[in-house]
């Protein structure tokens, strides 16, 4: 599998990563052998980067990583973390002391003496612009508790008040057929800068996989039904802020346009990785066969300009209006 360079992180990563919050269960339960079995695909594959957090399953994934890795010493696997969203979201909760206590539970739970990438997870505004929190992160590098540090964000003006930092490694974003935002200007910023992009939720929950109809049901436990209209977490993590009627429909015309012996999934994932600056893409997997699928991404024929240009036209027809200005 390709891999690209994370930012100044330094590290080459694969350029189609795992995102682990289904293994924390926030998606529907995971069975610990069925998450085993996603990393071995993942692994087997040349997946080369895992995301996880300290919240998802209140570090029940990354404790299945630990416990993953542990079992495969020979294994070179960059994984990044988040913290901050354990508590609640108030700036003054991102603080030096509190940073120390959370990476030395990430610590734990991965089983590793420095954490190998700590993001901010989606943090309240006004810690972007905090001097104290940067001087934080400096410090848990110098204490060898991490050895790289960057941010998961919200929304663009987010992403380019951290990059503006000389600290940040990364930056995780939205980024995908249905979310063009960060296009404009972070990814320009990010390359200039040298700071890599990780991007996440690539298929807008699912969305951009072609396979959810109109009446398509989630389970209760699926934050498609509870964060549908954004009632526990931003609602631009779910189908990436589009109205589910709306990305039906434009699901559909998607996959219609998916060049033959691609998948709408295989698809959505080669447009994130043409897109210059992006580093990484994180999908999720449930099972070994998605995970299998989402890797071989890397390996499909760059679309075509006709292509990318019919992707754009579906989003400014349909999607651009409600998402566009917003994040």
């Amino acid at each position: 599998m390709e891999t690209r360079i994370l930012g100044r992180t330094g590290r080459a990563v694969s350029v189609i990563g795992l995102g682990t919050w289904q293994l924390g269960a926030d998606w529907g339960e995971v069975d610990e052998n069925d998450a085993f079995a996603v990393l071995d695909a993942s692994a087997e594959a040349g997946v080369t980067f895992l995301d996880t957090a300290d919240v998802y399953g209140d570090g029940r994934s990354e404790q299945l990583i630990g416990r993953y890795l542990a079992s495969h010493p020979g294994l070179e696997v960059t994984v990044a973390t988040k913290m901050g969203r354990r508590v609640p979201q108030e700036p003054g909760q991102y603080t030096l002391d509190h940073f120390r206590a959370w990476t030395d539970r990430s610590r734990a739970n991965l089983g590793v003496d420095t954490l190998d990438l700590v993001q901010l997870h989606c943090p309240p505004t006004p810690v972007f612009s905090s001097d104290a929190v940067w001087d934080a992160l400096d410090t848990l590098v110098a204490e060898q508790r991490i050895a790289a540090y960057g941010v998961s964000v919200e929304t663009s003006a987010q992403a380019l008040t951290a990059i503006a930092r000389p600290g940040t490694a990364s930056v995780q974003i939205i980024l995908n057929a249905f979310r063009r935002k960060p296009l404009d200007e972070v990814l320009p910023a990010a390359q200039a800068a040298g700071v890599g992009i990780i991007a996440r939720v690539p298929l807008a929950s699912g969305l951009l996989s072609g396979r959810y109809t109109h009446d398509t049901v989630f389970g209760a436990d699926d934050h498609r039904t509870y964060n549908r209209h954004g009632e526990e977490f931003d609602v631009g993590e779910t189908f990436s802020g589009v109205d589910f009627d709306t990305g039906v429909d434009a699901a559909t015309e998607f996959a219609a346009l998916v060049p033959s012996g691609t998948s709408p999934a295989q698809a959505a994932l080669r447009w994130v990785i043409q897109q210059p600056g992006v580093t990484t893409v994180i999908p999720g997997a449930r099972n070994p066969e998605q995970a299998r699928q989402n890797a071989a991404a890397s390996a499909l024929p760059p679309l075509t300009d006709s292509e990318l240009a019919a992707f754009k036209n579906i989003y400014d027809r349909r999607i651009r209006a409600q998402v566009h200005d917003r994040w």
